[in-house]
């Protein structure tokens, strides 16, 4: 498939204001052509793939997940967790640094790199640590990080307790011109806290998490990058709170950049009922009313992109007493489908959707990479084709990732990814379009 024609599809990307049916030409892995109609297109040796009825739009690009290799490779590898990604449309995918060892150095990041190109389905960024073993008492090399081909800083998992070590780390941000991503949390607030703090914690007698943990520590973070001209990048933002500081830092003009998980805009802390130990994640699932906010700031530019925070578990990890279970949710393959319900409820528009999973986390990582998340001529052909009607049951024991750990297995969602290629290379294929790869054909338009 080294020329390929996606024929008929609804191309959207937003980097280009494209929002219309029409026709893209892939040339040795490369967009070489786009046109609408009966346009003649520019070459004679193609293999067609219809597209309509489906949604064209460049490849999806995730700021943040966790791939645990390495140390941790029976939750999840880069090979495995890449074609994960992949089905869930993801042709971009930064993973976090709490490995272990830790990505602190530049042979870490090298390693990362290097797995990535031998056994990764798709492009792999890796992220520093803040600190050294991203354990809040001395700043890592972020300078050596950077030049080894770190997109940014953070101790994900957990906060950078110190605001010295931050007032720090974001002058380092300054002159690298690469975000601090931060973990948001008092931790001093919740300790042995497992869910939301509220009616439903008190139900279950669990140790609640108060939205206020996250809070106070987005407003330091915000007042510090105000100080330094630093650039904070504020990860799985979860709260109305949160919201409200981001954006009033945004209209003074503070460099901050933030983003929201499918999970946090999609379920509530009702999830966790049962002690369902899939619905344990951090932050916490919250109330309707800090979704509406969330969905609110996303639509409103507050939230700049949406991001999984990919959280994959063994079932041991899990499937255990609540308080000893691990945060977190498996989302690569159930982000599309999830998100889509709020295109159906009119929520979300389909163009903005597309936006904050794809031009708008470009932005934040730049052109040092390669020119992503659009569909502009020369650009790598990194696109994914999703129908945005099909309904589907999600089963974790499908899942490509090893983490089946998800709060909604069994549950009916609308939207599927149908497609994903990467640098023109068919790497994910739904098994419900078979008919799809079997009427590929080469074609003489001679």
């Amino acid at each position: 498939m080294n020329n390929l024609l996606i024929q008929g599809g609804h191309i959207i990307d937003q980097s280009q204001g494209i929002d219309e049916t029409g026709d893209l030409l892939i040339t040795d892995g490369t967009l070489s052509w786009l046109g609408q109609g009966k346009t003649t297109i520019p070459r004679s040796d193609y293999s067609i793939f219809p597209a309509k009825g489906l949604i064209v739009c460049p490849g999806f690009i995730d700021l943040h997940c966790h791939l645990r290799q390495p140390g941790f490779e029976e939750k999840e590898t880069i090979a495995t967790g890449s074609l994960a990604a992949a089905k869930g449309g993801f042709t971009t995918i930064c993973c976090m640094p709490n490995t272990s060892p830790t990505l602190d150095n530049k042979d870490s990041i090298n390693y990362i790199k290097a797995t990535a190109i031998q056994d990764g389905a798709i492009r792999v960024l890796p992220i520093g640590c803040v600190t050294k073993g991203s354990n809040g008492k001395e700043l890592a090399p972020m300078d050596k990080l950077a030049s080894a081909g770190a997109i940014g800083f953070s101790d994900d998992g957990n906060p950078v307790p110190n605001s010295q070590l931050m007032r720090q780390a974001l002058l380092h941000s300054h002159t690298l011109n690469l975000p601090i991503i931060d973990h948001c949390e008092d931790t001093s607030l919740f300790l042995g806290g497992q869910i939301n703090e509220g009616s439903i914690s008190l139900k279950l007698n669990l140790k609640g998490i108060p939205n206020t943990a996250e809070e106070i520590i987005v407003a330091r973070d915000v007042a510090l990058a105000e100080l330094t001209g630093g650039w904070v990048h504020i990860a799985h933002v979860s709260t109305a709170g949160s919201v409200d500081i981001i954006h009033r830092a945004k209209e003074k003009g503070i460099r901050v950049t933030a983003e929201v998980t499918p999970h946090h805009l999609t379920l509530t802390e009702e999830k966790v009922i049962g002690y369902n130990t899939n619905a344990k994640v951090n932050p916490p699932l919250r109330t309707q009313k800090d979704v509406e906010a969330l969905i609110k700031g996303l639509n409103a530019d507050i939230i700049d992109v949406i991001a999984t925070d990919h959280a994959p578990h063994t079932t041991a990890n899990k499937m255990c007493d609540f308080n000893k279970a691990a945060f977190g949710i498996s989302v690569f393959e159930t982000a599309l489908g999830s998100l889509m319900s709020l295109v159906h409820t009119k929520r979300l528009s389909m163009a903005t959707l597309i936006s904050k999973l794809t031009c708008e986390p470009a932005r934040i990582i730049g052109d040092k990479h390669g020119k992503l998340g659009t569909l502009a001529i020369g650009a790598p052909a990194d696109i994914t084709i999703l129908d945005p009607n099909y309904e589907w049951t999600v089963d974790a024991n499908t899942f490509i990732s090893k983490g089946k750990n998800t709060p909604l297995d069994g549950s009916i969602l609308k939207g599927k990814v149908m497609a994903t290629i990467y640098q023109g290379k068919l790497v994910y294929k739904d098994s419900q379009i078979n008919l799809i790869e079997n009427n590929m054909e080469k074609v003489n338009n001679e």
